[in-house]
């Protein structure tokens, strides 16, 4: 083999170890980034029979700003492995969401707290 073999054969496991590089950057940033997005979810707990309200993802920001977007609530019926979580309408109808798309419901527990009342500030 001449002197420009071996210099070919050198260039080319000099491409390699570049290459090989590349994947382990690639696959440390994933790690990284994973990490970071997997800080980002809320891990939220649902029961059975619990009232929930559902995030409406399609409510555009102009038409009704001021709107909300969380329409219910609806009530668990069950609640999957991997945050799959099937709720119930009032009319009886059930339908399966993603759990980051649901929160707790605490309307009702308001509606029985005791009344305050409101005087003329002293």
């Amino acid at each position: 083999m001449g002197a420009s073999g071996k210099q070919r054969l050198l260039q080319l496991n000099e491409m390699e170890e570049f290459r090989n590089d590349g994947y382990e950057n690639a696959k440390i940033y994933k790690e990284k980034t994973k990490r970071g997005h997997d800080r980002q979810i809320l891990r939220r707990n649902f029961e059975p029979r619990q009232q929930v309200l559902l995030f409406n993802s399609r409510l555009r920001l102009f038409p009704g700003k001021l709107k909300s977007r969380w329409s219910g609530p609806f009530t668990v019926e069950t609640v999957y492995p991997y945050g799959e979580i099937e709720l119930k309408c009032n009319n009886g109808q059930t339908f399966k969401v993603n759990g980051q798309r649901v929160k707790h419901y605490f309307g009702s527990e308001v509606r029985n707290m005791d009344n305050i009342p409101l005087g003329e500030p002293k």
